[in-house]
């Protein structure tokens, strides 16, 4: 799992955010989590639980109480909190900066911004993107596509089949996410996975080299991220092993503590892989909304058994 961290310089761009004082730190800083706090309390001398990792964000009830203070009661707020190795420390709505504020921020060597967007917009956005971007992250060897809604991602050997099952299924009308190397995570107890930037669109076909799915069929063809709803494993058929042919037991398969319902296809030359795919994964929704064709059979056939032992 890769640990994740976004630069302060990264995120003053993504969110355009003016520079009022640039922290000595400002080049390496990264923020780690995805909270963010609004020092209301700290400004009340309450710094028990104080987590200084989180970026600080103050709004017009922040800015109003301040008003209320002496220059020197201000700068004590300023200084306390600058004393702390935050991230930075964000003005919203575009309001205005007390000079004790900047003149703090420069003498610690803080990070001072300002965004026009209100305290709830700024920070339900911020948090919202850094859920994403700091998301545990894992890429696994694979092919994913969104088959009629639901996430399939196909795993095995390399060159048992699973781009040229992939085409197939996008001639079909599905759509390719990810083909070689699939970008997976966890945000908020599901998993979504998307291509790297630098191979997204494209699929290797052997014999045919390097296709871009987007030119060739368009962008209906495609979809950025699917979350991962069912994994199918292709392996060489072996004539030793025996094969479920019921489906009545269930498997799944771990990835980032999250448990995926996962399915074996053996492969050898006749079996259609793509239609065996497009079928898993219809019944794979099945199952989820409580249907499950394996254990009605299996109770028609007790139920059959029953009544003959009584007749």
């Amino acid at each position: 799992m890769q640990e994740r961290g976004l630069k302060m310089s990264e995120f003053v761009a993504q969110f355009n955010l003016e520079v009022l004082n640039k922290g000595t730190d400002f080049d390496t800083m990264l923020l780690t989590i995805t909270d963010v706090n609004r020092p209301g309390l700290q400004f009340h001398d309450f710094y028990d639980y104080f987590d200084p990792r989180r970026l600080q964000v103050v709004g017009k009830a922040e800015i109003t109480y301040l008003k209320g203070l002496t220059e020197q009661r201000r700068r004590k707020c300023f200084d306390d909190l600058f004393l702390y190795d935050i991230p930075a420390l964000v003005i919203s709505r575009g309001l205005d900066c007390f000079p004790e504020c900047l003149d703090s921020a420069r003498e610690h060597g803080r990070t001072l911004l300002r965004t026009e967007d209100t305290t709830v917009e700024f920070t339900s956005r911020t948090i919202e993107f850094l859920n994403r971007y700091l998301a545990p992250c894992v890429t696994r060897h694979g092919v994913l596509l969104d088959i009629s809604g639901e996430g399939v991602m196909i795993t095995g050997d390399s060159g048992i089949g699973k781009s040229e099952s992939a085409i197939e299924l996008i001639m079909r009308g599905h759509r390719l996410v990810a083909d070689d190397a699939v970008e997976i995570r966890r945000i908020s107890n599901q998993l979504i996975g998307t291509a790297p930037e630098v191979i997204r669109h494209y699929i290797e076909l052997r014999g045919i080299g390097v296709i871009d799915v987007r030119q060739l069929f368009g962008m209906s063809a495609i979809r950025a991220e699917s979350q991962i709803n069912l994994v199918v494993q292709f392996e060489q058929w072996d004539n030793t092993k025996f094969y479920d042919r019921l489906g009545i037991e269930d498997h799944y398969i771990d990835i980032l503590d999250i448990q995926v319902p996962c399915v074996t296809i053996p492969v050898r030359p006749g079996r259609n892989l793509a239609s065996i795919v497009e079928v898993a994964a219809m019944n794979n929704r099945h199952r989820r909304y409580g249907y499950n064709a394996a254990q009605e059979l299996a109770q028609r056939v007790d139920l059959r058994a029953e009544g003959k032992t009584k007749g």
